[in-house]
């Protein structure tokens, strides 16, 4: 049934809403169901709670915590995205969502909730955009089961309580997605020209990944368009040119100050955006190289499994992201066989197409990637899974009880496949909620033969008792990821790794990067911090060069063990910027630290613990009083050490060789210049070697040596005087450089 008043009628099929324990007729366009508002409004309030409570015990990512709060003191670094407040290196990532971060915090100051205010504001917005764009063409019981499977997916729940750029990237896909369905259904410019706006801010956070889901924005628009074909092309050539300025005027802008003006930009090879756009964040991710590791088995292998079509199904994805990417499939399909022969600008179909082409791109992409790729990616498939598990659920069951024989094996068959992949995932997480996954068994095999048995009741007991079937069924449906998603907010025993590589729920899967796997205690940052699942003695995951002072000693060979577990990382961490360090404490505000620091009275902002790990509290006491005027207290190998040091001491710290030890941001001439105007005195050399680019790490560590002065435990140290060696163990030693060691 259709109003008459409806201005887009849509196939009888798939046009009324319902809601148990009876199919009431549809509501007119302009009143929704009193049911809705209140629905809508108690996901929002369950969403955040869960991204919400108990986050300023959270350990927030301090990589871009770092960033952060040098974006709040100094604009220069918050427009380039800078590391420290001195702009000597960018974080490897476009800087909007630290932008929207950083405006936050000057306006309510530095710390955990300042920060993760507009994060969290960016999550619910997510939500309340794609219910209203699902509502706008299923109905409103699709609307509110789309809102509630995303806010629900336990990957969107770890990364929602994180600030890394996710969040805000997929708030700007999702709305840019959502104006271009209204762009189809109301043939106006406007919502499209939004559209191409949102996606270039989503590429300005993230690049390339913004544009995953614009092959389908542009398919459907071409496709289900009722414009003219002339019309089309022009409003197409109009919203290229507002996706191209809305991408580019962050890297046309940076490449139009000189080079020796600006700082260096993370992640690039030649200190460029455009480097940066095209390879570390552009093909590097999908094909692997430019600072991304090697193919399955090497950068992305150790993250997320061995690139395949099955990835989103592993150990350490499948219970983040794939309870229901079945049912999504399964209803992508049969939605599109019972849109028929509707015509070409059914806004059903294009609906459908839009977010099965979300899912379907998103999902090629993150399973194929040979680059890095970390399980918090796979938020970005959360919305598609959302929308057609809401649209395409409520399509089955009309068409279920449409008396169809051809039909009525369909619904109960997505829903018994999604009951059966639940308990193989619940049955993953040895000796967790052991006893969900037999009453998930029990209740989904209840609800199918509920809906059969009852499926033709008109009236009564049998219809309520219908309904009942219904409930069950979603709650069976919805039981495993809501426990996983629960977990970050509510459990202190996941699998997650706080800040730095976020997941929900159990520790299912092993090796390097993985919930609950090995790299957590990193020699470099403090032999016995330690992360779950990962050693306290500070023999594994070494940060050749990367270690902050007084920190143990760990692996300098630079090596990166595909598969084994072992958890060796390359020069300098993680070889990902976003996702800086492993899980042996913080200093991002609110992060209490795993690490034994001895610094943390000198915690960032929001009570940080320490930098994570074993650090000399008096030999940084003793660099900030002999800073002697200069920009930047130190100068260490890499970006997970000095953001650490600048969150804790609140000062410029630089990293020579960015986020993965590959940067050449440092050159010998361009320390020679820094030392000889008096900016900066300290520099750490690694008891490896420098860590980074092997040809100037070396000849910077042979002229530092043979010109510094290296800083003896002596000068610093309050305890027993019987020591009177340089600070220089297996791992590090400080050198002091004057102008006059220039020559």
């Amino acid at each position: 049934m259709t109003s008459a008043t409806d201005p887009h009628p849509r196939p009888a099929t798939v046009s009324a809403d319902w809601a148990p324990p009876a199919p009431p007729a549809p509501a007119p366009p302009d009143r929704a169901p009193r049911w809705s508002l209140p629905a809508l409004l108690a996901i929002l309030a369950l969403a955040g709670v869960l991204y919400g409570w108990n986050l300023s015990g959270n350990s927030l990512n301090s990589f871009y915590s770092a960033a952060v709060y040098s974006g709040t003191q100094s604009w220069k670094a918050w427009f380039f995205g800078s590391l420290d407040a001195g702009n000597f290196l960018t974080v490897d990532k476009p800087p909007f969502a630290l932008m929207v971060m950083g405006l936050s915090c000057r306006v309510f100051g530095f710390g955990t909730w300042q920060m993760m205010l507009p994060e969290i504001a960016a999550a619910l917005g997510t939500i309340w955009i794609l219910h209203t764009s699902v509502k706008r063409v299923f109905g409103h019981v699709a609307a509110a089961l789309a809102a509630l499977v995303l806010a629900l997916t336990p990957i969107t729940v770890a990364i929602n309580r994180d600030n890394n750029p996710d969040t805000i990237l997929v708030l700007l896909m999702v709305g840019g997605a959502a104006l271009a369905l209204r762009a189809v259904r109301t043939d106006r410019l406007l919502p499209l020209i939004g559209s191409a706006v949102l996606f270039g801010l989503a590429f300005n956070t993230k690049m390339l990944q913004g544009y995953i889901a614009l092959p389908a924005v542009f398919a459907v628009y071409v496709y289900a368009s009722k414009l003219g074909w002339k019309k089309k092309v022009v409003n197409l050539g109009l919203a290229a040119v507002a996706l191209a300025v809305s991408s580019f005027w962050w890297a046309t802008a940076v490449s139009l100050v000189p080079a020796d003006d600006r700082p260096y930009i993370g992640g690039s090879t030649d200190g460029s955006a455009w480097n940066l756009i095209m390879g570390y964040n552009g093909l590097g991710r999908v094909l692997g190289g430019e600072g991304n590791g090697g193919g399955g088995g090497g950068g992305g292998g150790t993250f997320a499994g061995t690139a395949g079509l099955g990835r989103m199904f592993n150990e350490v994805l499948g219970g983040q992201i794939s309870w229901l990417i079945p049912f999504a499939f399964l209803a992508l399909v049969a939605g599109l066989l019972l849109c028929g022969r509707a015509p070409r600008t059914d806004l059903t179909r294009a609906a459908l197409v839009l977010w099965g082409g979300w899912l379907v791109l998103h999902y090629l992409t993150f399973a194929m990637a040979e680059g890095t790729m970390h399980p918090y990616y796979t938020t970005a498939l959360a919305p598609g899974i959302a929308a057609l598990t809401g649209a395409g659920g409520v399509m089955l069951w009309r068409a279920f009880r449409s008396g169809d024989a051809r039909w009525s094996w369909v619904l109960p068959a997505g829903l018994a496949v999604t009951g059966i992949w639940a308990i193989v995932l619940l049955r993953r997480a040895t000796g967790w909620n052991t006893w969900l996954w037999p009453v998930v068994a029990v209740v989904m095999v209840l609800s199918i033969v509920g809906l059969f048995v009852f499926r033709t009741a008109a009236s009564g007991t049998r219809l309520r008792l219908l309904g009942v079937s219904v409930a069950a069924a979603l709650v069976a449906a919805l039981a495993g990821p809501t426990a996983y998603a629960a977990s970050p907010a509510f459990s202190a025993t996941t699998g997650g790794m706080g800040g730095t590589n976020p997941t929900a729920g159990p520790s299912t899967g092993g090796g390097m990067g993985r919930p609950g796997g090995g790299g957590g205690g990193r020699g470099g940052f403090g032999g016995n911090g330690g992360g779950p699942g990962g050693q306290q003695d500070g023999t594994r995951g070494g940060q050749a060069g990367g270690e902050l002072p007084g920190d143990g000693g760990g692996s300098a060979s630079g090596q990166m063990q595909p598969g084994g577990g072992n958890g060796e990382l390359p020069q300098g961490g993680a070889p990902d910027g976003m996702n800086g360090e492993f899980p042996d404490g913080g200093t991002a505000p609110g992060d209490t630290g795993t690490g034994s620091g001895t610094d943390t009275a000198r915690g960032g902002p929001g009570g940080g613990g320490g930098m994570g790990g074993s650090v000399d509290s008096a030999l940084v006491s003793y660099l900030e009083k002999h800073q002697d005027g200069a920009k930047w207290l130190l100068a260490v190998s890499n970006s997970q050490s000095a953001g650490r040091l600048i969150l804790s001491t609140h000062e410029p710290v630089i990293s020579m060789w960015g986020f993965t030890g590959t940067d050449r941001a440092m050159t010998l001439t361009r320390l020679k210049e820094l030392v000889k105007k008096g900016e900066l005195h300290y520099i750490q050399l690694g008891g490896g070697g420098m860590g980074g680019n092997s040809s100037l790490s070396q000849e910077i560590t042979s002229w530092v040596q043979k010109n510094g002065t290296a800083v003896k435990e002596s000068d610093y140290s309050t305890g027993s005087s019987s020591s009177q060696s340089t600070q220089s163990n297996s791992t590090s030693t400080i050198y002091r450089l004057d102008p006059s060691d220039v020559g």
